[in-house]
């Protein structure tokens, strides 16, 4: 069975930082792109940023491009994402997402197959 699970949300105050993990078992995805994605109460699910396969390349929203950093550890089979200068906006559930196939990134759902099931982020002003 395939799962990503997503670690390290929580409740921080506004300018913190946070680290999120998303750990994948079940299968390798070495040579996926893989992504993160956040749904904030009443909202559609949006795009946070996406990193393709060897890591080498990588992209962000612009609402968080500066703060946030996606990276990955195809060793560990694990994705991170690095968030700074955090701000109330921010706050939502965060999921990391692994492409079906193909290496290069994507920042849009349709390409992604396989979800974990969310870590909640909340910053207070």
């Amino acid at each position: 069975q395939v799962t990503l699970v997503e670690s390290g949300g929580g409740l921080v105050q506004a300018g913190d930082s946070l680290r999120l993990s998303c750990a994948a078992s079940g299968r390798s995805f070495s040579y996926n792109a893989m992504g993160w994605f956040r749904q904030a109460p009443g909202k559609e699910r949006e795009f946070v940023a996406t990193i393709n396969w060897s890591g080498s390349n990588t992209y962000y929203a612009d609402s968080v491009k500066g703060r946030f950093t996606i990276s990955r550890d195809n060793a560990k089979n694990t994705l991170y994402l690095q968030m700074n200068s955090l701000k109330p906006e921010d706050t939502a559930v965060y999921y990391c997402a692994a492409r079906w196939y193909g290496g290069d990134y994507a920042d849009t759902p349709e390409p992604y197959g396989y979800w974990g099931q969310g870590t909640q982020v909340t910053v207070s002003s």
